[in-house]
Order: C-alpha cells, then sequence, then structure tokens
C-alpha cells in the first residue's frame, strides 16, 4: 500500500477513527491499532473495540492498493509532529514508513488478518437534521449514567413518539427527555438504547455537519455523517419507565431568568466543599434565596429576582446535577415546577415544550 496526501487531512482522519480503538487490558491486540485500506484514490481508516466503531474516508493520491493496520497512537502522534504538509505513507511487510520533506519514520504494523470483520450496517436508513440532532445529544446525554454495574442506565433510550424521536436518559438521579418533532426513525412503540459512550463521541463528530444518516439494525446502530460512520452495538434490556418519575402536577412554579439562575449557582456553590453537599433554594413570593453551608468551612447566599406562585418552599439540590439542567436549556428563562422538598423537581424552559429535565431533591436535616 502506498498513498500521499495532506498532513493534516490524515490527522484528522486517523483520529477520528483512533478514538474507537481499544485501551484497556484484555482485547485483542490487533484493535489497539487502525485499519487502513487504500481502494484507487480512496483511503479508508477503521477502528474498533468491537462495542463502538468509527470508519471514515478520506481522499488521497493512491499509488500502490492494499490493507494494513497502523498502531494508533504513535501513528497519529508521528503525522502530527511533521514540520512538511506533504505526507507519503508506503506499507511493505510488516513495516509502514511515513515520509515528508526530509523526515523518515518506520513503523511496525500490526497484523491486518488478524483484525475482525465487522457487521455491515443495516440497509433501512433515514436522515435527519444534524444541528437539532446535535442539540438533543448535549441536552440529553449528559444524564446518563457512567457506572457500568448498572449498563442500561448507562445507554440513551431512542423511542418512536407521536410521530417523532424521543431520546431519554436517566443515572436515577435525573432524566432528561428531548423530543425531534417530524423524525420518523422507527414505527410506533419501537424503541432502541444507545449507549452513551457512543453518542458523545458522535456529537463530538457531528461538527458543522448539516445532516446525519441513521440505520437501526437488531444489534446496532449506525450514524453516517459526510465521510465517516460510527457504529454501536446496542445495549440489551428493558429501560426502566421513566414516565412514572414525572409528577402529574405541580402546585410550585418558579420563573427565572437562566443566565442569571446559572451564575448564581456557580457562585454559591463554591461554599459546598464536601461531596453531596447540597444547594439550598428558598422560594416565596419574595423570589428565590440560594444556600449552601460547608461546616467549618462557611457559607453563602444570593438573593435572586423570580417569579413564584405557590407556599413558600425550600428544596435542596445537587448543585452539579442542577447546572447540569438549567445550562442546556434553551431560551432566557426556565421555570422550576416543584411539589415539596423530596418529590421530584421538573425544569422547563419558557415556550419550549420539547425538553424536559427533572431532578431528585437532595434530603437535608
Amino acid at each position: 500500500m502506498k498513498f500521499r496526501c495532506e498532513r493534516d487531512t490524515l490527522v484528522d482522519a486517523l483520529g477520528a477513527a483512533g478514538r474507537a480503538v481499544a485501551n484497556r487490558g484484555g482485547a485483542l491486540p490487533v484493535l489497539a491499532g487502525v485499519r487502513a485500506e487504500l481502494v484507487g484514490n480512496r483511503l479508508k481508516l477503521t477502528g474498533s473495540d468491537l462495542e463502538l466503531t468509527i470508519e471514515t474516508e478520506i481522499e488521497v493520491a493512491g499509488d500502490v492498493d492494499g490493507v494494513a493496520v497502523l498502531p494508533s497512537r504513535i501513528a497519529l502522534d508521528v503525522t502530527k509532529s511533521l514540520g512538511d504538509p506533504r505526507v507519503e505513507v508506503s506499507c511493505e511487510g510488516d513495516e509502514a514508513h511515513i515520509r515528508a520533506g526530509r523526515f523518515e519514520s518506520s513503523i511496525r504494523l500490526l497484523p491486518a488478518d488478524e483484525f475482525p470483520r465487522l457487521a455491515m450496517p443495516a440497509d433501512d436508513a433515514v436522515t435527519l437534521a444534524a444541528n437539532d440532532f446535535a442539540s438533543a445529544l448535549h441536552q440529553v446525554v449528559p444524564a446518563a449514567s457512567a457506572d457500568d454495574a448498572r449498563p442500561i442506565l448507562t445507554g440513551v433510550l431512542l423511542a418512536a413518539e407521536a410521530g417523532g424521536l424521543r431520546l431519554v436518559a436517566t443515572d436515577s438521579y435525573r432524566l432528561a427527555v428531548r423530543d425531534l418533532p417530524g423524525a420518523s426513525v422507527m414505527g410506533e412503540g419501537q424503541s432502541v438504547l444507545v449507549p452513551s459512550r457512543a453518542l458523545k463521541e458522535l456529537e463530538r463528530l457531528l461538527g458543522s455537519a448539516e445532516e446525519i444518516t441513521l440505520r437501526l439494525g437488531e444489534r446496532e446502530a449506525s450514524f453516517e455523517v459526510g465521510g465517516l460512520r460510527l457504529t454501536t452495538r446496542l445495549i440489551e434490556g428493558e429501560f426502566p419507565n421513566y414516565r412514572g418519575l414525572i409528577p402529574a402536577s405541580h402546585p410550585n412554579q418558579l420563573t427565572v431568568g437562566r443566565e442569571v439562575l446559572v451564575e448564581a449557582v456557580r457562585r454559591v456553590k463554591l461554599m459546598a466543599r464536601e461531596p453531596n453537599t447540597p444547594v439550598r433554594l428558598a422560594m416565596s413570593a419574595d423570589g428565590l434565596e440560594l444556600v449552601a453551608i460547608t461546616q467549618d468551612v462557611g457559607q453563602a447566599h444570593e438573593q435572586v429576582d423570580a417569579g413564584y406562585s405557590g407556599e413558600e418552599l425550600t428544596v435542596a439540590f445537587n448543585p452539579d446535577y442542577l447546572l447540569s439542567g438549567v445550562e442546556v436549556s434553551p431560551g432566557d428563562e426556565i421555570t422550576l415546577f416543584t411539589v415539596d422538598a423530596q418529590k421530584p423537581a421538573v425544569i422547563r424552559a419558557q415556550g419550549a415544550e420539547d425538553f424536559l429535565y427533572l431532578l431528585m431533591p437532595v434530603r437535608v436535616s
């Protein structure tokens, strides 16, 4: 295999595919590499850990077709370091040679015949607006759990809902729900559970793309953006009944400027020094007061102008979880709906019914 290309183009492609390579012990050694396949002037680079696969194609000046597996990290580091923007790569036997200007490096290849054969994407496809889908990922994915002991909660539910697509994630302390009306991906009542890790990578790869193509198979989901495809194995199991968590009514409503609340929480939470120390929200007809207290350290208070209807109430929240929901809410104002100090609260943006963020209060004495 032999080709020539621009350094920055190759760096971007190696970096994208390399984000899926296996970096844990016990994986097949060949999965620490990126598979490169050259046909004519098209170079396809593939990285995979068998759970997540990222493939990207770039245009190069091809001289000799072939297949090789390059060690991901060293190939990327060497290519990044090159001073000359024109790069030549040739693979012969068990070595790859990377040349640029007066620089040359040889890298030991990984055995290409040991790279696993990967599943082909499903035939059925639907195209979505990339900007809307990226926005939904930004709002929902952070609410998924990072605890692999509960694999179901590490996924994001993609479900057909009222003629559109609904994304749902929860870590049992918070819940994020975003609707994309008109995005018909599945039949009514169907759903799949996509690993949040894959969707985090997808959000990073979307960039300024205008469209994204989604293909759903029985065990995998594929997302195509330009010349890049991300494929992930679906999570098997039953997602929790999240609808039962959302209170049917909320007697108390607090409306406040989104950015004003974000800045106030950031300041006050500086005194929530110990793990699990909450920020208290004292709500009344006079507005909102935020309070954080850490014994032997200090305390912080801030009064915020807000509109409130309901009984006087103080509710405590994990400040990071509270910020996570408020920061991704659209618009200039948000409304916090509460029942009491122990039941879930709901955050909605003014005039945006397609996003909901539910937050469990923290019990305080």
